[in-house]
């Protein structure tokens, strides 16, 4: 079980004070990680290390980082926090994530480019801006994109979030053709329907929640907890021969 450790290792998880990059960063904190909570509300991200620290005081830690990855710059971004986990970055998990429903013919360039710089381009930024990094200094890094069963599946009403979260798989297949032979390993994470912010107005319609259902064939939703053993896994030396793989995690969704 060794493989799955993290000690030693520091992460970075945006978005990680609430919702899904919360569950995984306390995913990586109880494997022993040193991992930075980004997020652009500070007082969440405290509120969320505090309580991260203390269900896990014998593991990892947790540090809390006010950021917003859409207006500070990648370099001034990393600096901040390689300088909160004093150190250079092992491993980043890119959770934040928008989203806007709206019809595809009346759908703004105001949204559309929204979802698509909080969802597509910033993370891209932000893993070139670490992966430079960490190639220039021939360490070994773990990049970790959250995608969606949108990245494989097209989903109603959603357009931008559909075109970003495709991008995504584009984009770790492409940086991990890139780097995964220079040491540094890029993932993605699929999940379905977990209830967030994001998916609220879906779980508040209770006729669409029962056909959703009816679609998994686990027959259920999931829970943001179940999204650490994932998030520990491609980012441990447990998945050392693992690279350019999209892991879906929505109940067989995709699988049927």
């Amino acid at each position: 079980m060794d493989t799955f450790s993290l000690a030693g290792r520091r992460a970075l998880v945006t978005g990680g004070s609430r919702g899904l990059g919360r569950a995984i960063a306390q995913g990586l904190v109880s494997a022993g990680a040193v991992t930075a909570i980004a997020s652009r509300t500070a007082t969440d991200v405290e509120s969320a290390a505090w309580e991260l620290n203390a269900a896990c005081s014998d593991r990892g830690r947790a540090v809390p980082l006010a950021l917003d990855v859409t207006r500070q710059t990648p370099h001034a971004i990393v600096d901040e926090v390689e300088a909160g986990v004093d150190g250079q970055l092992d491993i980043v998990v890119h959770a934040a994530g928008v989203q806007h429903r709206a019809a595809a013919e009346e759908f703004s360039d105001d949204e559309w480019s929204r979802v698509l710089s909080v969802n597509l381009t910033a993370p891209f930024r932000l893993s070139q801006e670490i992966g430079r990094r960490q190639l220039s200094s021939g360490g070994e890094g773990s990049h970790i994109f959250i995608g969606s069963i949108g990245s494989v599946l097209a989903l109603p009403d959603v357009s931008a979030y559909t075109a970003s979260k495709s991008g995504i798989l584009g984009l770790v297949r492409s940086l991990s053709a890139e780097w995964s032979g220079r040491g540094v390993r890029v993932n993605g994470i699929g999940p379905g329907y977990f209830r967030t912010a994001l998916t609220e107005a879906v779980f508040a319609d209770a006729d669409r929640s029962r056909r959703m259902v009816e679609r998994i064939p686990m027959g259920r939703f999931g829970q943001p907890e179940e999204l650490a053993g994932a998030a520990i896994f491609l980012a441990s030396s447990a998945s050392s021969y693992v690279t350019g793989q999209m892991l879906m995690v929505d109940g067989g969704w995709t699988s049927t």
